[in-house]
């Protein structure tokens, strides 16, 4: 069980220091609106990866038959990211004006965490791999699977936590040219991974 613990935690880590759309939006977005944006947005992608995980680990027959359901997720996240890009390179800020009130701001940063995460194609069939992986070459029973999963889910929330917080210390250093620099440059990470997911579901 401890090895299971062990691993889960170490995977867990490793996915979320990949550099993808969610890292640069968690530090952008803690760096211009605070510690708490980013746990907010680390919140959505911790709900999307139960999803994903509750998915890989008993299957997809859960999930409606929808014929090219993959492409059509593809093609969401591609749009996203694209006008995610698109608005960091024209505004040089974070996107669209967001609600002021708690709620509001709650629903905004958690949406953004759990749309960034979940419409990326490649982030479930990660998960859907892992469990392939720690059952047939790991040979783990179904407590040392929902231990490892556990753990994994958990690290990925509280690493990206203490992202959100890093970025948040360093703030000072952010003066506003290095924040529209910043910026821009995550408007062209956003429209590169979009290009990547349109290149590997529409045209490889």
């Amino acid at each position: 069980m401890l090895e299971s613990l062990f691993y889960g935690t170490l995977t867990g880590i490793a996915l979320c220091l990949t550099f993808g759309t969610v890292f640069f939006s968690l530090v952008q977005n803690s760096v211009d609106n605070g510690f708490w944006a980013g746990v907010k947005i680390s919140f959505g992608v911790f709900v999307c990866d139960i999803i994903f995980v509750f998915f890989a680990i008993f299957g997809t027959a859960l999930l409606p038959d929808i014929p090219n359901f993959k492409q059509y997720m593809a093609g969401a996240g591609v749009v996203f990211l694209i006008v995610l890009g698109l608005s960091n390179l024209i505004k040089g800020q974070p996107r669209i004006a967001y609600p002021q009130t708690s709620l509001g701001n709650l629903v905004y940063y958690f949406t953004t965490g759990f749309l960034l995460n979940g419409l990326n194609p490649v982030n479930f069939i990660s998960w859907v791999t892992i469990a392939s992986y720690i059952r047939t070459n790991l040979h783990y029973d179904m407590n040392q699977v929902l231990l490892f999963f556990g753990a994994s889910v958990v690290a990925v929330f509280l690493v990206e936590c203490g992202i959100a917080f890093s970025a948040q210390r360093l703030k000072r250093l952010f003066t506003p040219r290095v924040v529209t620099v910043f910026n821009k440059v995550t408007g062209v990470v956003f429209i590169l991974i979009a290009c990547q997911i349109a290149y590997t579901n529409f045209i490889k």
